[in-house]
């Protein structure tokens, strides 16, 4: 069987190019600019394109078709609208990745379900995404186009540490500030529930999906079963450090307002997002995915990824900026905090 990927070196394909790697069943070809050459495993075939040249994509795969194609990197309806032009015909599924973040925060249950409303006006990424999905289904009902619809939530694989506030450079400036022993900023008071997912768990439910005729015009929402609170991700990264977690929890609202001085989008990724408790139900993937669960829990991950992080440090910028928001942040609440205790002591 043969499986295109779209990108193919990201958090999340690159878990599952490498499950497929050793899986004899798969033929598998990455469509990319051929930029991270040294980390594809060997024996998965490159062509070398951008995907948004349609014309030069459409030569180098006109005699080519798949049973799966899979687009990484496409991130709203002009990507998917192209997609749809190029594979037509040439695959017996298309899936889309779409994102989590594309339910309405807080549902009405507490529990997300595929079925739950998509809705999110705080953050525009998730709103390209939904109105995606919606193409592509439009077009499966209409066309029989036959996608597949693939919601991730947090995933990370050994180059990324996750958390929920940090600036445009990422994560690597709030390790150091924990090096440094400077206190870290947490949305809220830190016990909203998060999920977790190492990229190489989430590529058993993917996997199980590509090929499956049962996966043809649905929806599933792939994550690991652990939940923590952001608190206990703040204190397992610091214990994974051996240092001692400063935090210092503040508003989301305060973030947003403050990060749009800064160009950072804390509304979409906070209040869209992050501050609100999700627990995933994975009944329907595990369906077709019975292996599916938590081989790599966070206490685990985290390591992994920092034995990788702090090992190759030439590969992550330090990020000044995002270093002078969280003191000004953490000095505006100590202002407001002092000026609110003196004006009780002076009546």
């Amino acid at each position: 069987m043969k499986a295109l990927f779209i990108g193919g070196t990201g958090t999340i394909s690159m878990g599952i190019i490498r499950r497929l790697a050793t899986d004899p069943l798969w033929e598998v070809y990455l469509l990319n600019r051929g930029n991270r050459k040294d980390e594809v495993p060997s024996g998965v075939k490159q062509i070398v394109a951008d995907i948004n040249d349609e014309d030069d994509v459409a030569r180098k795969l006109a005699s080519m078709e798949f049973d799966t194609v899979s687009d990484f990197i496409a991130f709203d309806v002009e990507a998917v609208e192209r997609d749809y032009r190029l594979f037509k015909g040439k695959t017996k599924q298309y899936i889309f990745i779409s994102s989590a973040s594309a339910y309405n925060k807080p549902s009405a249950n507490y529990v997300i379900k595929e079925g739950t409303t998509l809705a999110n006006p705080y953050w525009e990424y998730s709103r390209k995404k939904i109105a995606s999905e919606e193409f592509l289904l439009d077009k499966y009902r209409n066309e029989g186009f036959p996608v597949t619809i693939v919601r991730p939530s947090h995933t990370y694989d050994e180059r990324h540490i996750p958390l929920g506030v940090h600036g445009n450079k990422g994560f690597y400036q709030v390790v150091k500030r924990m090096q440094q022993g400077k206190p870290v900023i947490i949305q809220g008071d830190g016990t909203s529930l998060w999920a977790l997912t190492f990229n190489k768990d989430f590529a058993i439910g993917f996997t199980a999906l590509m090929g499956n005729r049962h996966a043809i015009g649905e929806a599933f929402q792939i994550t690991g079963d652990e939940i923590l609170s952001w608190n206990q991700i703040y204190q397992t990264i610091a214990d994974a450090l051996g240092v001692e977690l400063k935090a210092y929890h503040v508003a989301s609202e305060f973030l947003a307002d403050a990060g749009d001085a800064y160009g950072y989008d804390l509304r979409g990724s906070l209040i869209g997002d992050k501050s609100v408790s999700v627990v995933f139900d994975n009944s329907k993937i595990k369906q077709l995915a019975p292996n599916m669960t938590t081989t790599v829990p966070f206490h685990e991950g985290v390591r992994i990824a920092l034995d990788h992080v702090l090992s190759h440090e030439d590969r992550y910028e330090e990020d000044p900026e995002f270093d002078q928001f969280c003191d000004s942040v953490i000095e505006a609440c100590e202002k407001a905090k002092a000026e609110v205790i003196d004006s009780r002591g002076g009546e």
